[in-house]
């Protein structure tokens, strides 16, 4: 199974040209048109022709075609994290009028169904080890169009040097490098022109990003109920930051 490019590439294409609906969605219907008066029923049919109703296909995370989805990870295991915001896909709605689920889906990084996202979250705390198989999968993810997103929560030094140690194994021709400000990621949906702390890393694959680092934290912890940065140094425009990436995962 590959990465839905065509349906990902299909939003994209509707966002730059400003076709999406105002405020609205890209599933479903738009504002209603003037409505034609029906034609008078015929002796030899009076009743209504029965329709046949079709529902929107579905997902791996369960939502119509046209709902763009995030996954969070679980990875090395069983490790994963409660404490990456959700809040900037709401956002993304109401400054681009992407269609999201508005909420995570809990996905295995093993699992063929990373392939159904077009962007997924890592993030947790402390040291962890990624198995061969979640090795593979995510260099499938990424070299066949998916971005993965990781953020070391509160900052730890353990995931942080965790993080960088699997990205050396599953990608030893590339390095994590500084993304500068001039990259598309910031420029997107918001005009980001600085950023209050150390800059984010990524990793090339053709041209594109493929995995986007921030050591600093794009948690947006304080949107996640029972949650807090707990003394790291996360950015405090990580919600204009994140809904950016989304647009660039579904444009490029």
């Amino acid at each position: 199974m590959v990465p839905r490019r065509t349906h990902w590439t299909f939003l994209a294409a509707a966002l730059l040209a400003g076709l999406l609906f105002p405020c609205g969605r890209v599933a479903g219907v738009g504002p209603e048109t003037a409505e034609k008066k029906p034609a008078s029923p015929t002796k030899e049919s009076s009743k209504p022709a029965a329709r046949t109703i079709v529902a929107d296909p579905r997902q791996a995370g369960g939502e119509p075609d046209g709902v763009v989805q995030v996954a969070n990870l679980v990875y090395a295991g069983t490790k994963s994290s409660r404490c990456f915001s959700d809040h900037f896909l709401v956002a993304a709605e109401k400054e681009s009028s992407i269609s999201t689920s508005r909420r995570f889906h809990a996905v295995k990084l093993s699992s063929e169904n990373v392939f159904e996202f077009p962007l997924v979250i890592m993030t947790g705390e402390g040291d962890f080890q990624l198995t061969d198989e979640e090795r593979q999968n995510l260099r499938r993810y990424v070299e066949r169009g998916g971005l993965l997103l990781a953020s070391a929560g509160c900052s730890s030094p353990e995931w942080d040097r965790a993080f960088r140690r699997e990205m050396a194994g599953v990608f030893p021709k590339q390095d994590l490098q500084a993304i500068a400000m001039t990259h598309p990621i910031f420029h997107t949906v918001y005009e980001i022109s600085s950023l209050p702390h150390r800059p984010l890393e990524g990793i090339a694959i053709g041209g594109r990003l493929g995995v986007i680092y921030s050591q600093d934290g794009l948690n947006d912890s304080h949107n996640t109920p029972g949650c807090c940065c707990c003394g790291g140094s996360e950015n405090p425009n990580a919600v204009q930051i994140n809904v950016n990436i989304l647009a660039y995962a579904l444009t490029y």
